[in-house]
């Protein structure tokens, strides 16, 4: 038997396998993580509103802190991931509220303690506001939201507040074209903890006359921002911990309004029946994109009769048809899930134009596909990049633009370039090409010196710094590769494509482990999410040997642990998830590309 159909056997197992988890309603829902550090917040949350109304899920929450603590005591975002000053320490503040209820927290708490002061952290001192802030350094998103629910906590102590920067939450009544240029110390993502966590701060720390009489009248208008933000679910962003950071701080600000009963009421609804809560509800629109992805030209026969056409119709119903609340950005984008708190971003929008490409006719989706591009022309930055939600916040790197998602769109937009090239009369037509010279001027100005380019959603708790330039590189050679099969490219683009491509291979080639796998850089354990995805970018006749090796490894490695999830996901500043689907779509897609090949080598 050749390699080959070894590889088609696996391609019909694991193409099978995916088709199995796709819902009546034509999306893949994928499940994330548990998360430590959203238990932590979420059980505060519950804590603060009516503590003995919500006992038997604090109890549930609390038991699965227990029960996923590290062997040395302390906590990492995901069970699968190392210890963390900013999750242990969560977890010690929300131990700390229940310790004299429930005494057999207690032992826990002690041991998350033991564990900071190996750190050289002492719990009941100052220096816990001092090593957060300077984690984290000018990024007030995540560490100010630490800090404030530490010291609403008991932690370090009654002074806790007064080590906390003040959030300049009086900013937010600026009309919000404006953010862009202000200096908020928060993400553009993070108005609603600006919002609250500032109220929270202000309320029990000390300020001069001037500033307390403007953040006194500032309050009103302030809420008003927070309500109007609110989705129907109740979570803002649909994730627990930043729901949970805006309702335990209005909760000690003194306010009991809308916001704090719907997020009560999104916390208990995601609640998990082990306890637990994800970092967000699902990525059911970003997994859906991957996995149509995945299959390629395979789409139809891994799917059943009508599959296709109820996947398109669910990427239909779930793009943003209105200004959206959140972020006042204009109709035309996907967000990552179906949910309503989900914001249109510059990643999922690019997916969901690809899948739909894929799915159906081109003048059936055209409109929905132009409308997408104009969305994403609107958030292309002076650069040339695309950013992940708001165009022009660069103060902070999260919003800045970034490789990943440039390379993305340089292929939707290129994709819909090749697929209308015969309408003469096309209108987005010279918008397209001009966005996609901008893009590829990106990519050529921001790769390193060893061929690699970043990413911003994707890093690698192992890796330095907690980069990932293997997934980053992976995806943006991939996405160029596909660039490259397009007949619309012009000579000129076409080489300075091809000499990126060259670029981001070889050095993908030299960061491979000895074992075959690839991890987030040289010498970093391997997942079948990078070794799958750096298989996908190198897919080719020259590389057939390199790909066969890494293919077998991820066959050992399932051997041994099945298609088991890593920590793969940056979010915010080092906070990881996982994804049940990442694995599974990866190593379809490394397959699918594999076999696109036509030389039958055993």
């Amino acid at each position: 038997m050749s390699y080959r159909k070894e590889l088609e056997n696996r391609l019909h197992e694991v193409g099978h396998l995916l088709a199995a988890e796709l819902k009546p309603e034509g999306n893949w829902e994928g499940r994330l993580s548990s998360s430590a550090l959203a238990v932590a917040v979420s059980v505060a949350a519950l804590y603060f509103h009516r503590r003995e109304e919500h006992s038997e899920a604090t109890d549930k929450g609390l038991r699965w802190l227990c029960d996923h603590m590290n062997a040395d005591g302390s906590y990492g975002d995901t069970p699968q991931s190392p210890g963390n000053v900013s999750t242990s320490l969560l977890v010690y503040a929300a131990f700390n509220l229940f310790r004299s209820a429930k005494p057999w927290t207690g032992s826990f708490q002690d041991k998350v303690a033991a564990w900071l002061s190996d750190q050289g952290i002492d719990v009941h001192s100052a220096q816990v506001s001092e090593v957060i802030l300077a984690h984290y350094q000018k990024d007030y998103t995540f560490s100010v939201p630490i800090l404030a629910m530490c010291g609403l906590c008991g932690v370090p102590g009654e002074s806790a507040f007064e080590y906390i920067p003040q959030l300049p939450f009086e900013l937010s009544l600026m009309p919000r074209r404006l953010y862009r240029v202000l200096n908020l110390s928060v993400v553009s993502y993070a108005i609603p903890a600006l919002v609250a966590v500032g109220i929270v701060i202000f309320k029990k720390k000390r300020s001069n006359a001037a500033w307390k009489l403007i953040r006194h009248f500032s309050i009103p208008k302030a809420l008003k921002i927070l309500k109007r933000m609110l989705p129907e679910s109740g979570g803002y962003l649909e994730a627990s911990p930043l729901t949970a950071f805006v309702v335990l701080s209005l909760i000690n600000s003194g306010y009991s309004n809308e916001v704090v009963e719907k997020g009560i009421g999104f916390l208990r609804n995601t609640q998990r029946d082990d306890g637990s809560w994800p970092i967000d509800v699902d990525l059911s629109n970003w997994v859906t994109s991957l996995s149509v992805k995945a299959y390629r030209s395979n789409l139809d026969y891994f799917l059943p009769v009508g599959a296709a056409d109820r996947i398109a119709g669910y990427f239909r119903q779930v793009q943003n048809k209105n200004i959206h609340p959140f972020n006042g950005t204009q109709p035309g984008g996907w967000g990552w899930t179906s949910y309503p708190g989900s914001v249109p971003d510059g990643d999922d929008t690019p997916g969901a134009i690809l899948a739909l490409l894929r799915l159906q006719e081109k003048k059936d989706i055209r409109a929905e596909v132009y409308e997408g591009c104009k969305w994403l022309f609107s958030l292309q930055n002076k650069d040339g990049g695309i950013p992940t939600f708001s165009k022009g916040w660069g103060r902070l790197p999260f919003d800045q633009s970034c490789s990943d998602l440039t390379g993305h769109c340089m292929l939707a937009f290129s994709s819909v370039l090749e697929t209308y090239s015969d309408e003469q009369d096309f209108s987005g037509r010279k918008l397209l090409v001009k966005s996609f010279e901008r893009a590829l001027m990106y990519l050529r100005n921001n790769i390193s010196d060893d061929g690699s380019w970043l990413p911003l959603w994707f890093g690698n708790q192992f890796a330095e710094k907690h980069a990932n330039p293997v997934y980053g590189t992976a995806r943006v050679v991939s996405y160029l590769t596909d660039v490259c099969r397009h007949e619309w490219l012009p000579g000129n683009l076409r080489s300075q494509v091809s000499l990126l491509i060259e670029k981001g291979s070889r050095y993908l080639i030299s960061v491979q482990n000895s074992d075959g796998s690839w991890g987030g850089g040289k010498n970093i354990e391997g997942t079948i999410e990078e070794t799958s995805l750096a298989v996908s970018a190198l897919a080719s006749a020259e590389n057939w040997q390199l790909c066969i090796k890494a293919l077998e490894w991820v066959e050992q490695f399932r051997a041994t642990n099945g298609f088991r999830a890593s920590p793969i996901g940056l979010y915010f500043a080092s906070l990881w998830y996982d994804e049940k689907l990442y694995p599974v779509t990866a190593y379809l897609e490394a397959l699918s590309r594999m076999l696109e090949l036509t030389d039958d080598r055993e």
